[in-house]
Parts: C-alpha cells; sequence; structure tokens
C-alpha cells in the first residue's frame, strides 16, 4: 500500500451573507448562529479535531471576524471566571493553537468553488478536507473521521453521502454509483439536482469533502457554471476518471441548518439528547403540542 499524504487541512467556506437568517444575521456571522450552546461553526471545528485535522482555514467575507474572534483565547472573560472559581473547562474546544486558525477573504461572492480556490495558497500541495458548516453531521464517531478512515483505505476523492428517498433527489446533487463496498461507493459522476425519473441513485452528496489537491488546478480555468458561479461540483467532476473517486455513506444524521426549520430540528433533537435538559424539554414540547 502506497502511504498517503495525511489529512491535517481543513477548509470552512463562511463567507455566504445568511440572507435567510435576516435580520439575525445582519451584525452576527450566520455560521455564529448557536444550536443549544455552540455555534454552527463549533460542531463543525470539532469534527474536524475528532478527525485528526489541525490547521482550520476559514474562506470568510466581510463582517465575519466573530469566527475568528470565537476560537481566540478571551483574556477578560477568563480572568473573570477564574475569580469567580468557575471552571474554564467549557471553553476548552473554542481555543484554538497559536497558527492553527487562519483566514483568507473572498473578497467576491463566486460560488462554493470560488471559495475553495481563494485557500489555494494554504493548501499548497496537501489533500485537504472540506466543512460546509450549514450542514451538521452527528454521529459516532463523527462525518469526517468516518472519511478519513476510508481515505486511509483507498486515498484519492472521497464525498459524504446519504440516502434519501427518490421523490426529494431533485433537490439536491446526487451520485452516479459504481462497484459498493460497505459504506464505500465508486463514483462514476456526479449530477446536480437531477429530475426523480433521471436520477441514477438516491445516495445524495452532503457537505464533507476530501480532495486533492490537483481540484485547485482544475478550479484555476474553470468556466462559470450553473447561476454564474464557480461551482465545485464540476470541478470535482473533472476528476473521476484521473483519480480514484469514492462515496462514504454517513452513518449518522444530517440537519440541514440553512434553512429555519431545519435549524429548529437541529436545536430540538440535539436538546432531547442532552442529559442536563432532556427531559425538562420533552417534558415543554409535549405541553406545546397538546
Amino acid at each position: 500500500m502506497t502511504s498517503r499524504k495525511p489529512i491535517k487541512k481543513a477548509v470552512f467556506p463562511v463567507a455566504g451573507l445568511g440572507t435567510r437568517f435576516l435580520p439575525a444575521t445582519k451584525a452576527i456571522p450566520k455560521e455564529m448562529l448557536p444550536i443549544i450552546d455552540r455555534p454552527l461553526i463549533q460542531y463543525a471545528v470539532d469534527e474536524a479535531r475528532e478527525a485528526g485535522i489541525e490547521q482550520m482555514i476559514f474562506v470568510t467575507g466581510r463582517g465575519k471576524s466573530a469566527i475568528v474572534e470565537h476560537f481566540d483565547i478571551a483574556f477578560e472573560l477568563e480572568a473573570t471566571m477564574r475569580e469567580r472559581g468557575k471552571g474554564l473547562s467549557i471553553l476548552d474546544s473554542s481555543r484554538a493553537t497559536p497558527g492553527d486558525i487562519i483566514t483568507v477573504r473572498q473578497q467576491v461572492p463566486m460560488g462554493l468553488g470560488h471559495a475553495i480556490w481563494c485557500a489555494r495558497a494554504i493548501v499548497g500541495d496537501d489533500p485537504f478536507a472540506i466543512f460546509l458548516p450549514d450542514e451538521l453531521m452527528i454521529g459516532t464517531p463523527g462525518c469526517m473521521k468516518q472519511m478519513v478512515e476510508a481515505y486511509n483505505e483507498v486515498g484519492g476523492n472521497l464525498i459524504s453521502v446519504l440516502e434519501v428517498p427518490m421523490e426529494e433527489v431533485s433537490s439536491y446533487g446526487v451520485i452516479d454509483p459504481g462497484e459498493t463496498r460497505g459504506a464505500l461507493t465508486e463514483v462514476k459522476g456526479l449530477v446536480e439536482k437531477p429530475a426523480r425519473d433521471k436520477a441514477p441513485s438516491n445516495k445524495i452528496i452532503s457537505g464533507r469533502y476530501i480532495l486533492q489537491p490537483e481540484v485547485m488546478r482544475t478550479l484555476e480555468g474553470q468556466d462559470k457554471g450553473a447561476g454564474g458561479e464557480i461551482q465545485l461540483t464540476d470541478a470535482m467532476a473533472k476528476m473521476i476518471g484521473h483519480q480514484p473517486f469514492h462515496a462514504v455513506t454517513f452513518a449518522g444524521r444530517r440537519f440541514d441548518c440553512g434553512s429555519k426549520t431545519g435549524f429548529v430540528e437541529a436545536t430540538l433533537a440535539l436538546a432531547l439528547e442532552r442529559e442536563d435538559m432532556g427531559e425538562e424539554v420533552r417534558a415543554i414540547a409535549q405541553r406545546l403540542l397538546g
């Protein structure tokens, strides 16, 4: 087996305007909206760390400095908590090792592919992960850890997929599947939002990727695709056939926190599972439904 370069870098495209959540996102990045008591971006970064990723690359835009602040050391807050005898362990996962949080700016919103391309200098010649923080993936182990384990086995490029009912496929990108082995499926093609009767499978692409650095060269010379944006799906599709390309069916749950109902669902689902509040929340839900 050839030794594969380990996945140590992750790109988080967080430059979006979050218009669906206005006015909440007028002054606060939508990635900082909390599911209970942790901002969305924190769930993604925790998932990355669990998978052994060390460098977090945030592709940001104007007004997104709160994301970087969140992973900084909050000196006054910590000093005050210490004086009051409160434990600081609650802040542990929001503190980055100095130098591990890197931000690059996407000056113009030209699509996901362009956002990823903005990180090319930091990614360099290394394979890297991509997290779309809007998609909250809950599983044990986490989605990226499952993907890294698959990557160590097959290398190349990987995307996370979930199976949905056939009537829902037209809302997503789906894979054209080849051979399947356990949770791994060979990817022969990617189809964006197919009509139900034209869909090659019901395996939808969800927001986690492991890609080889060559994708950056592909994005470099790529023309604008759907919506006048530089699409990541188009660049990935060009790598099929040149490098190994697999999908990992995620054993876990996905919440679409880019939509308001998905956000509420995630909040409720995670609150019901928490030891400190689950019973109380269940009682509240039953009372409201009654």
